[in-house]
């Protein structure tokens, strides 16, 4: 394992690298206030099935810095494509395309980055992903910002947040989101986390996109208590109705997990993930788009 600091817009992500750097590159990118290490299990199996992952955080949070421009779905799409770029510089292989694996947020920026390029892109995993705006509309969302204000916000998030993840047993989730929460209080790091949920609309920010990844083959992971949406599964029928038809997009329903199954149940998602790429990668996609 390495890390790596790459700068864009005005600040640093912070890039954690495991596997052979000429191995295909997987790029994951979590939800808003979790981690990169909710992809850790997922990326062990990965790297010892012969690929290379690296593992960001979003602006602002975990180990990423302060002082990024601004914040959305747009942004995190843009350092996507600056990582990629970055780490696929200078490679010697062939592989010149990466699979872009995003949670919550992250899947909808991993479209939008798609859509943008292409040509470097060789398709798309989404983990709860927010493409769309889904039930919680402008009213709602106003309310939920204003739940997250200071001085109470900090302990409305940690209450919301160990909601979010049914697949862990009750003590694990609310281990998360203290920890979650602990984060988010360092200095200067609410206020980002505010900027990025005020700035925040899928309807927005992801629909002028959907229709530039119609061929890009996705796995679309949903669990089967996700919170976040009132009917989990057919968020996911729809999502995946965005990508490449079947049997190039599947879908993985993660029964008894929240908004995070590849980390409440790495041991089902894991084995998915892996299959997906091995088909991208036996049909030469991590190659030089023609």
């Amino acid at each position: 394992m390495s890390v790596q600091y790459v700068e864009n817009e005005g600040g640093k992500l912070l890039v954690e690298i495991r596997g052979d750097a000429s191995a295909p590159l997987i790029i994951c990118s979590p939800g808003i206030g979790d981690f990169r290490t909710a992809y850790y299990a997922v990326a062990d199996q990965l790297v010892a099935a012969g690929y290379r992952v690296a593992i960001i955080d979003l602006r602002g949070q975990g180990d990423a810095s302060l002082g990024f421009t601004s914040y959305g779905d747009e942004e995190t799409a843009s350092d996507y494509i600056k990582v990629a770029e970055t780490l696929l510089s200078g490679t010697s292989t062939g592989n010149k395309r990466v699979v872009l694996a995003g949670a919550s947020m992250s899947g909808g920026a991993a479209a939008i980055a798609a859509g943008r390029r292409p040509d470097l892109v060789a398709g798309i995993i989404t983990l709860g992903g927010f493409l769309r705006n889904g039930s919680a509309g402008p009213v709602l969302r106003f309310i939920m910002n204003l739940m997250f204000l200071q001085p109470w916000g900090p302990w409305m998030w940690k209450m919301y947040a160990a909601t979010l993840w049914p697949g862990l047993d009750a003590s694990a989730a609310k281990t998360r989101a203290q920890a979650s929460s602990d984060s988010l209080t360092r200095p200067g790091r609410w206020a980002a986390f505010q900027e990025l949920m005020s700035t925040l609309d899928h309807d927005a920010d992801v629909a002028p996109w959907l229709p530039k990844v119609k061929t890009h083959p996705a796995l679309v992971v949903v669990g089967s208590k996700d919170p976040d949406w009132s009917k989990p599964l057919e968020e996911a029928a729809w999502v995946a109705a965005n990508f490449a038809p079947s049997p190039a997009t599947s879908t993985l329903v993660v029964e008894g997990a929240g908004h995070a199954p590849q980390y409440e149940n790495p041991e089902v998602v894991g084995p998915e993930i892996v299959r997906f790429v091995n088909a991208l990668r036996e049909g030469d996609s991590f190659k030089a788009a023609a």
